[in-house]
């Protein structure tokens, strides 16, 4: 038995996104087999005492103030050198520089590692005071997780840290989404149809959500958004500039209604169009659940899930006119958009279950505390 502390800026139930999700799948698939796991992260709203969450433990700090982004806090150098104590295996998560400073000024000594979920890709005046202390702390951990080939392959930072990097890619445990009620089937097949295009996610400006707008702009093709987030007035008054009246924005759902559209909808788009989107969690949900997938080329692993005329298609980048050409085709060829989907869903099933990614996982914390014998 393992016990494993992870050390993230933000957490369930305090914070959702892809980031915290990852690691809720991993802790949770961790503990199932029979393994400690604890999460500390930073918190405004949760009192800082220990709470459980399925099968592990989180761990809230106070956030005492945040700078360019990146959350500080007073009090999680004496939680994080407590914890970091008894554990086997500290597991970070990047980019978070608060995260390193605390690494160095413990003197964590036990088996590290650290997934690296994306560059910094906009902080560019901060990345210049940063980027030392960056290359100590990625050089100083034992080894380092890519999160798909494509990022390893295009990402500068990676690339130096080729000799002690993995790839193990996000997974996700189908039996943790809720199966919708027959009643909330119907209730949204009244409301939305079952030909409609879904984005599912954080409204944040690297999403390209601006894109599909445009893209559906002047065409009957009905979008679904769910999900709220920084940009959203932003797009609502985008829409309207645009009449875009087949575009319903229904904000943050439930994990049943989310599964729900997940189920009714005719495909998944996911218009990302930066590298700050370096995996796309809610398009593997797309996959998971069936569904042809239309994404952008961005050197990240949404090309990982989502293989051109294989499980969806992929455009380039911020091109809506591409973008409302796929979206078209899938409408025009629903056999071969169905096939997609089947396609989509047998690649989940090899490459991106939980049960996959936490055996890598675990594979990988024997083999480092083998080193450290």
């Amino acid at each position: 038995m393992m016990r494993i502390l992870h050390f993230y800026k933000t957490h369930l139930p305090d914070s959702w996104g892809g980031t915290q999700s990852f690691i809720h799948q991993l802790g949770q698939g961790t503990a199932e087999r029979g393994h400690i796991v604890d999460v500390l992260f930073l918190s405004r709203e949760l009192p800082s005492s220990p709470l459980k969450l399925a099968n592990y433990t989180c761990h809230p700090a106070r956030l005492s103030f945040e700078l360019a982004s990146t959350g500080f806090s007073f009090s999680v150098f004496k939680r994080f050198a407590e914890l970091a104590k008894k554990a086997d295996i500290i597991h970070y998560h990047f980019p978070w520089p608060f995260m390193d400073v605390v690494h160095f000024a413990t003197r964590a000594s036990k088996p590290s590692l650290v997934t690296y979920h994306s560059d910094i890709v906009r902080q560019h005046f901060a990345l210049r005071f940063y980027r030392p202390l960056k290359k100590r702390f990625l050089g100083s951990v034992d080894r380092i997780v890519a999160t798909s080939p494509n990022y390893l392959a295009t990402s500068e930072v990676l690339r130096r840290y080729e000799a002690k990097t993995s790839v193990i890619p996000i997974g996700l445990n189908r039996s943790t989404y809720p199966q919708p009620a027959a009643a909330t089937l119907d209730q949204w097949r009244a409301r939305v149809g079952a030909q409609f295009f879904l984005f599912v996610g954080i409204l944040r400006y690297y999403k390209g959500l601006h894109i599909l707008l445009d893209a559906v702009s002047s065409t009957n093709l009905p979008v679904v958004i769910v999900g709220s987030g920084p940009v959203e007035q932003e797009l609502r008054e985008h829409a309207l500039r645009l009449k875009l009246s087949n575009v319903l924005f229904l904000g943050a759902l439930a994990d049943e209604d989310k599964g729900a559209l997940l189920s009714l909808c005719f495909a998944v788009v996911f218009p990302s169009h930066l590298r700050s989107e370096a995996f796309g969690i809610s398009l593997l949900e797309g996959a998971m659940f069936g569904k042809p997938m239309i994404s952008s080329e961005i050197g990240t692993g949404t090309t990982f899930i989502n293989i051109d005329r294989e499980t969806g298609l992929v455009v380039p980048p911020s091109d809506p006119a591409a973008f409302r050409r796929a979206m078209t085709y899938l409408v025009e060829h629903p056999e071969e958009a169905r096939r997609m989907g089947q396609r989509a869903r047998l690649r989940y099933e090899e490459l991106f279950t939980a049960d996959v990614m936490v055996s890598k996982y675990l594979d990988l914390y024997d083999e480092m505390l083998s080193d450290h014998l």
